[in-house]
């Protein structure tokens, strides 16, 4: 992998011996479980422009991190110097669960995104990423080649990830912000190494193939997306229940129904993800029931309990107090039930002042629904 700041010369090497490495690594991908795996360059002057519109519009919200890193974001050789083409892999991760909209049509039960079901996607990734490197290296040091280094990602950097996979022939960018890939839908973690290799290129990029549906646009509970391929996310469910550290706005509490953990919506509507199969992948099959739990019952954990069941899970990201809002406010969505008011009422005074805005809008909530 790169050292730090190292600027050295790109290794030179033949066009058939490059190939062949590329193809090498495709077959390689498959054995460790990805499911496509593209090569691009890394000129992506055109989704730099759509990146500082975004964040000169405050689109995204209190992420920071969208803008701490500057133009590194979108230009690579900035973020890493030397490097010359991006491997770029897809691994679906669809879980085998039961039905999304089984579980957002009841307003007892809880709603968690389905690629927060299993295992961080992270971890699952970035070694498996870090193995596809050995075997690229074992393959040049066979044929006398020498130099090559790489740095690997997935999610874990200021990389644009879509943009250098629609690059790199995935998919194309849909209207909901997503990449959809034509053969598997959007249900995928994409990850990507920095190389200082000069590798073929993949096919030009993907046609867009959303033509004139909408219904991810019209789907969305809070109108975050608004307009194609442009996601307010201080609106979006997923960043209000798993990036934003405060109160979530008491006009959009309402919208986010059972949803305690990101949000579906505008990739199950999409009629590319007809195509989505379902992962074998082990690792991405759902833990802890956490994808036919109730809402009473996970907001009956106490921080050890939620610290011991999403040890090795995406959620652990919301933070425990992140979570009781989350609930708090499925459970102000909920139909009156005196069970619910019980439930509320007994964490009210033992949580942060966070939270208990969140538990006391919900008994209002539940209060109003009774006296109906």
């Amino acid at each position: 992998m790169y050292e730090d700041d190292n600027n050295s010369l790109s290794p030179v090497i033949a066009d058939d011996l490059s190939e062949a490495l590329v193809l090498h690594l495709r077959q390689r991908s498959l054995e460790l479980g990805f499911d496509d795996l593209g090569i691009c360059d890394t000129d992506l002057d055109d989704h730099e422009h759509h990146l500082t519109n975004w964040l000169q519009k405050n689109h995204h919200g209190e992420m920071d991190y969208m803008e701490r890193h500057g133009a590194r974001r979108s230009r690579p050789t900035e973020l890493i110097p030397g490097t010359q083409s991006v491997i770029v892999v897809r691994m679906d991760h669809k879980p085998d669960a039961r039905p999304a909209d089984a579980v957002l049509a009841s307003d007892k039960d809880a709603y968690v995104a389905r690629y927060s079901l299993g295992r961080d996607y992270h971890k699952v990734i970035r070694k498996r990423l870090a193995r596809l490197w050995q075997y690229a290296q074992t393959f040049l040091s066979v044929h006398g080649v020498s130099g090559a280094e790489a740095r690997a990602f997935t999610d874990s950097a200021p990389v644009l990830e879509k943009a250098l996979a629609e690059k790199a022939g995935l998919g194309w960018i849909g209207k909901n912000t997503l990449l959809i890939n034509r053969k598997a839908g959007s249900w995928f973690f994409l990850g990507e190494i920095y190389t200082n290799l000069q590798l073929p290129l993949s096919t030009p990029k993907i046609q867009n193939l959303c033509g004139s549906c909408s219904a991810c646009i019209d789907i969305c509970p809070t109108h975050a997306i608004v307009g194609p391929q442009q996601l307010d996310a201080r609106r979006c469910i997923s960043y209000l229940t798993i990036e934003l550290r405060g109160s979530i706005d008491e006009s959009l509490r309402p919208m986010i129904g059972n949803r305690i953990f990101g949000c579906d919506d505008c990739q199950l509507v999409c009629p590319w993800n007809r195509y989505a199969r379902t992962s074998h992948e082990p690792d991405f099959t759902p833990r802890h029931g956490l994808d036919r739990s109730s809402l009473l019952e996970l907001f009956n954990w106490s921080e050890s309990d939620f610290l011991t069941r999403t040890e090795g899970s995406a959620i652990r990201r919301t933070g425990y107090q992140g979570w009781l809002r989350n609930i708090a406010v499925a459970l102000g969505n909920a139909r009156h039930d005196r069970a619910v008011v019980a439930a509320l009422n007994s964490k009210q005074g033992t949580v942060d002042d966070l939270v208990g805005e969140h538990i006391s809008w919900a008994l209002a909530e539940q209060k109003r629904k009774a006296a109906e």
